[in-house]
């Protein structure tokens, strides 16, 4: 094995590492690259000879990662996304206007901190970019936002975290449901309902489900926005628990939106990249106390906005 300092590595190599990392298929790695097997194979075994590592083990069942191409997988993305961050930040600092992008999750209202941070810095073009629950994260680390307000948790690695405010939980059930007359809901109630997220997004949920149900739960497709979870509810496939804010942003006439007793609340901050630092960062932190928490409905207790654990419902 080589010694690994004094090695160039070749991002384009490590991304179509990634690719067949991901896929462990040279034949689909290479479609989804769109080149040409051979020399997909080509570039991987050059990328070995500059590592002096075997990252690819192939044989008649398959491809399979070694424990060094392991490791390259965890550490390839942050790489490349420093990568594209570094290009995106050079770019942006040859336009005469400045630019400022905030990435926020669905139901987040970030336009009083936007006015205020434009009447500081007039001329500057502030863009806005939704985020979800897979990427709210990523688009620091990629250059895509400089700030980005989250919901917890999130990994926190390479980041700078300011908590901003916590906001109850709410379910959302169809309109037609047998609970949907009611004022408020305790959790116990929902856990034979199907849950259309992670459970471990809703640990009280899942907690009590457990203690009630037989059997294994259903599983739940990937569902990649808020709207396609509120379909899913309106059609009866189930229900969702949501942060207050959100369900406040998508209101529709075929679901009810409910308090839930024993829920914790969710968790609101503002995170920025650690290995970034300029004046508008540190302006737009100073100004993220306008970001406030959603009116709280009745049936949902202050005590229920403070007691809080910190998992996203928005998975």
């Amino acid at each position: 094995m080589r010694e690994g300092t004094g090695v160039d590595v070749d991002l384009r190599k490590l991304r179509y590492f990634v690719a067949v990392a991901e896929e462990l298929h040279f034949g689909r790695a290479a479609e989804r690259l769109h080149i040409a097997q051979p020399a997909l194979s080509r570039q991987m075994r050059a990328l070995e000879d500059d590592l002096g590592v075997q990252l690819l083990r192939r044989d008649r069942r398959g491809t399979e990662l070694t424990a060094a191409g392991a490791r390259l997988l965890a550490e390839a993305p942050r790489l490349l996304a420093a990568s594209t961050a570094m290009v995106r930040a050079v770019t942006a600092a040859a336009v005469d206007t400045p630019r400022f992008t905030i990435g926020f999750m669905p139901g987040i209202t970030v336009t009083p901190a936007v006015r205020a941070l434009t009447s500081r810095h007039p001329g500057l073009d502030v863009r806005l970019l939704r985020t979800g629950w897979q990427d709210q994260v990523e688009v620091l680390h990629d250059g895509r936002a400089d700030v980005s307000i989250v919901r917890l948790p999130v990994d926190q690695h390479g980041l700078r975290v300011r908590p901003l405010f916590t906001e109850p939980r709410v379910v959302v059930l169809p309109a037609d449901h047998p609970l949907a007359t009611k004022s408020s809901l305790p959790v116990g109630d929902l856990a034979g309902e199907h849950l259309l997220q992670d459970p471990d997004a809703v640990p009280e949920w899942r907690d009590v489900a457990n203690e009630l149900r037989t059997g294994e739960r259903a599983e739940v497709p990937p569902i990649n926005s808020v709207e396609e979870k509120l379909e899913l509810v309106a059609a009866g496939a189930g229900i969702c628990v949501i942060p207050l804010s959100t369900a406040n942003f998508y209101t529709r006439h075929d679901v009810v939106i409910l308090p839930v007793e024993g829920i914790g609340a969710g968790h609101v901050c503002l995170a920025w990249s650690a290995t970034r630092s300029s004046p508008l960062i540190t302006d737009f932190t100073a100004l993220a106390d306008l970001l406030t928490p959603p009116r709280i409905p009745s049936g949902t207790s202050e005590s229920e906005n403070d007691g809080a654990d910190e998992a996203d419902a928005d998975r």
